[in-house]
């Protein structure tokens, strides 16, 4: 039986109750917090045995010391807590491609998979069979990854908001994805790439991405205004020009920054209807469409926003472009949309970056150079600064990376660059026949 206190004296508020009932089971109450409304929390248990009851009387205060106790309320299935993670929690504070990435994860692969199960009671073996039936079904290593990205977000989100006490994907090896083998574009094929964008609209624009790295929403998103364009004397104090301008100078020199600010961005058109009732299948077709097009957005990460020094033949390729476009201008008369934009369609619109994207394939295939993507264009720039030396802080700041280790990611070591180490390596180690040396190997002649 229960253990009777003594007679004029009572347990202090918020202690534990431990009671056998009418019902013949044992009892237990635990006051855990407070609810909404200001009263307290106070939490029951019950067993057949006074020894069941303690054991669970005491997991609950340990939960309560903690802060791990799960809300009270009707139990969440995994299906209600994704979809309230998804809109109410990850698309107000993530980035418009995340979302998409989040939403198919969520809506295509893991609400049918788990959804039914109940969030308190969702185990990692019920993920692993899970990830294990998306192999089984053919689902592609990045796919599998994506899924256990945003499934790992919304159950991290769940355990800090004390809807489960136990976050069963801490248990659940991520899975494996395969590395794609990027090789970086030579500076054969670079140079080639130059030679054939150069007679064609907007050619600069390739020779940004391959000098200064930019993603493609950076690059198109470029205005005039980011530009700022310094000459400065090249002749010398002995024989001066005597022209008072720089840029009146015969020999002058050019300098030129440039700032990325913002990015653009194709973003699929959204129902401003009440939940599609107006018939179309797509948010594009709604009468009422908003928050799709072409978008502008900030760059990637605050690292994104930065200031470039440009390179003084791309300095001067980018002067003879923008004489080149106001021809254009010109041309297109009243048609013209004068928004600033650096790379703009012959009416001044922004570029598309499908367009943009099929114009880079067409470069590719005049130069002659073999299949890449665009961001391909990415790695080979910051492959560039690698062989040439350029400290790692220094490439962060060009390249718009707020970690260092995305070096490791974007860097490869091309065969040049091997072999000028071997040939450094050999220099070092090995002398030839007829230089003398006696504290070292001397090089073996070679063969006739």
């Amino acid at each position: 039986m229960a253990r009777k206190r003594t007679e004029g004296t009572r347990a202090p508020n918020g202690a534990s109750s431990i009671y056998v009932g009418k019902d013949g089971y044992w009892h237990g109450r635990v006051t855990v917090g407070v609810k909404d409304n200001g009263k307290p929390d106070r939490r029951h248990v019950q067993a057949k045995t006074e020894a069941e009851v303690i054991k669970k009387v005491r997991q609950l205060e340990r939960e309560r010391d903690s802060g791990t106790v799960r809300k009270t309320g009707q139990e969440w299935t995994v299906e209600k807590w994704l979809m309230h993670w998804y809109e109410t929690i990850a698309v107000p504070n993530v980035r418009y491609k995340t979302r998409n990435y989040y939403w198919t994860a969520v809506n295509k692969y893991i609400v049918p998979g788990i959804g039914a199960h109940k969030l308190s009671r969702l185990e990692p073996e019920h993920i692993e069979r899970f990830y294990a039936r998306l192999r089984k079904e053919g689902a592609k290593s990045a796919t599998l990854q994506q899924v256990h990205i945003a499934l790992r977000a919304s159950l991290n989100e769940a355990e800090r908001r004390n809807r489960i006490t136990r976050n069963p994907i801490r248990a659940v090896r991520a899975p494996k994805i395969e590395e794609i083998e990027i090789e970086p574009l030579t500076v054969d094929d670079a140079r080639a790439i130059l030679a054939i964008a150069h007679g064609r609209r907007n050619g600069v624009r390739w020779a940004i991405a391959l000098a200064l790295g930019l993603r493609q929403g950076e690059a198109i998103g470029l205005k005039w205004s980011d530009l700022k364009v310094e000459w400065h004397h090249g002749c010398s104090v002995a024989q001066p020009c005597g022209k008072r301008r720089a840029d009146d100078c015969p020999s002058r020199q050019v300098t030129a920054m440039l700032t990325v600010r913002r990015a653009l961005q194709r973003q699929t058109w959204q129902h401003g209807c009440d939940g599609g009732k107006c018939g179309g299948k797509r948010g594009a077709d709604c009468p009422k469409r908003h928050s799709g097009g072409l978008v502008v957005v900030e760059p990637k990460s605050r690292a994104g926003r930065r200031v470039l020094s440009v390179p003084p033949p791309l300095v001067l390729a980018l002067l003879e472009h923008r004489e080149a476009q106001d021809v254009e201008r010109q041309q297109a008369a009243d048609v013209w949309q004068d928004e600033g934009w650096m790379f703009a369609q012959p009416t001044g619109r922004p570029t598309d970056p499908r367009a943009d994207y099929g114009e880079w394939k067409d470069v590719l295939k005049a130069a002659g150079v073999r299949e890449a993507r665009l961001h391909d264009a990415r790695h080979t720039a910051a492959t560039f600064l690698l062989v040439l030396g350029v400290a790692q802080r220094a490439v962060m700041d060009v390249m718009g990376w707020s970690k260092i280790d995305m070096a490791q990611r974007y860097q490869h070591v091309p065969d040049e660059l091997r072999q000028n180490i071997a040939s450094q390596l050999g220099g070092l180690l090995w002398k030839g026949p007829d230089e003398e040396d006696d504290d070292g190997p001397t090089a073996a002649p070679v063969p006739a």
